[in-house]
């Protein structure tokens, strides 16, 4: 699990639901290299962490912000996103900003309903 590049927490409990702050794709703290569809796989593999670390998976995830650098990005980052939930499509939104963390081309955060008494 990558230490959190910020004063915030990267996972939180608020009741059956699990709140994922915005991932981006840090390895050991540094940006993995190729461009979005990299950063966007190790984005969710962060998230897959995170919520493995709380009993919770992908597929317990119900919404999804994408922050994109470069709407170009849309197609591709849609690509590797769908790889890494499969058949599950949790809620989304996803726009472009006008910079992001680390100079990284996409962040995503997550909502996962993740009951306490599963």
């Amino acid at each position: 699990m990558s230490t959190p590049i910020g004063p915030y927490t990267p996972i939180v409990r608020a009741g059956d639901f699990l709140v994922i702050s915005g991932q981006l794709g840090l390895v050991n703290g540094e940006m993995v290299v190729g461009g979005v569809v990299e950063e966007t796989t190790q984005a969710l593999l962060n998230m897959e962490a995170l919520l493995t670390s709380e009993g919770a998976s992908l597929a317990d995830v119900v919404k999804t912000t994408v922050f994109l650098r470069h709407m170009r990005d849309f197609d591709l980052m849609n690509e590797a996103y769908m790889a890494g939930f499969g058949d599950h499509r949790p809620a989304r939104s996803a726009f472009a900003v006008a910079e992001l963390p680390r100079l990284a081309l996409v962040e995503i955060e997550a909502w996962a309903w993740a009951p306490v008494n599963r």
